[in-house]
């Protein structure tokens, strides 16, 4: 703005213009651009200074800075009264409507004083244009107002497609997990299971990961189905589960594997961390209290097998498979290891 008041006063041949610069002359031109370079700069300090009232300062800001440049504006230019809607349009930065209808108001006030106590008295503008920009006061006003609107009604459609979006994503997820998970033990199904072990198997090929492999059957089982009923069957699965779920670390990944075969997959221990976990878990199940299985214990026997690089998935599960199988067929309620040795077959308790 300064530069261009610069370019029309030096260009221009209109002698009132000329003598703008001179002391005593013109419109106060030198003095409210001065004042004007005073508020930008005491509004900018404020900005980066305070911590508070920030919206305070540009609304003062502007409504000063508004008002010398319709005096600096005035003499020289038709219409400079667009210049005093600076205020009002500030509230369309913060898309605030009691703020434009508390600028608009006294805008409209303060510019009847300066029409009535200056300009009528000293410039003798008809009271015509002073109801004109009156109107345009009001015109910005609504104008103003219904871009708010809008504005919040845009807001409001953007959050209500944020939460469909998260409520989407949360269906998703849900859905995701019910396909992964056992629907009675809460535990991950056969598919997801396999999914994991073989992405586990990967990063143990190429970083050299850690895994042990560990099955466990419930020891006769068919035999509480056909005793008690296929109902108290799901509820020793259901609080098997739960013990193992409860016992596991973060790192570990326990599924069901079939009916009442679970696996777990330890990603963070050593073999000998591992078999003391297994044995920890064998001990805690065949304490737990069933009363309405007669109150008889429920084992399990367990085969444990730590994984060797170059074995294979195939190999890790014959060689866990023959374990468990060692554990059901020598007592049951026992935990067996895989022999560390190449031999598949050997085991060893």
């Amino acid at each position: 703005m300064l530069t261009a008041q610069f370019i029309f006063v030096m260009s221009t041949h209109m002698p009132e213009v000329k003598s703008a610069f001179l002391p005593g002359k013109g419109h106060l031109f030198v003095a409210c651009n001065i004042m004007i370079v005073i508020a930008m700069v005491l509004a900018e300090m404020w900005l980066r200074t305070a911590a508070q009232y920030h919206k305070q300062a540009v609304v003062c800001c502007g409504f000063i800075v508004s008002y010398l440049m319709y005096f600096v504006l005035e003499p020289f230019v038709d219409g400079a009264q667009m210049t005093l809607m600076m205020p009002i349009m500030i509230s369309l930065i913060y898309f605030d409507r009691k703020l434009l209808h508390y600028l608009g108001g006294f805008s409209i006030l303060f510019y009847a004083a300066v029409y009535f106590g200056l300009e009528r008295i000293v410039l003798e503008k008809p009271l015509l244009e002073f109801f004109l920009v009156e109107c345009v006061f009001i015109v910005f006003v609504v104008m103003s107002h219904m871009v708010i609107i809008r504005a919040h009604e845009v807001r409001d459609h953007l959050e209500q497609l944020t939460k469909s979006e998260q409520e989407l994503m949360v269906e998703r997820a849900i859905s995701d997990k019910l396909l992964k998970i056992d629907a009675l033990t809460g535990l991950y199904n056969h598919k997801t299971f396999h999914e994991y072990l073989d992405s586990l198997l990967e990063q143990c090929e190429s970083n050299g990961l850690r895994l042990q492999l560990a099955l466990f059957d419930i020891d006769n089982f068919k035999r509480v189905n056909d005793t008690y009923g296929h109902w108290v069957g799901d509820l020793v699965l259901k609080e098997v589960a739960a013990r193992v779920r409860g016992m596991i670390g973060l790192n570990d990944f326990a599924a069901r594997y079939g009916g009442e075969e679970f696996a777990v997959i330890f990603t963070d221990k050593s073999f000998q961390e591992a078999n003391a976990a297994v044995e920890e878990l064998r001990s805690a199940i065949s304490l737990m209290e069933h009363p309405y299985a007669g109150g008889k214990p429920i084992t399990v026997s367990i085969g444990l097998c730590a994984y060797q690089l170059g074995n294979g998935k195939e190999l890790l599960f014959r060689k866990t498979d023959n374990a468990l199988y060692a554990a059901k067929h020598g007592g049951k309620n026992m935990v067996v290891t895989a022999s560390p040795s190449p031999e598949e077959g050997t085991v060893y308790a």
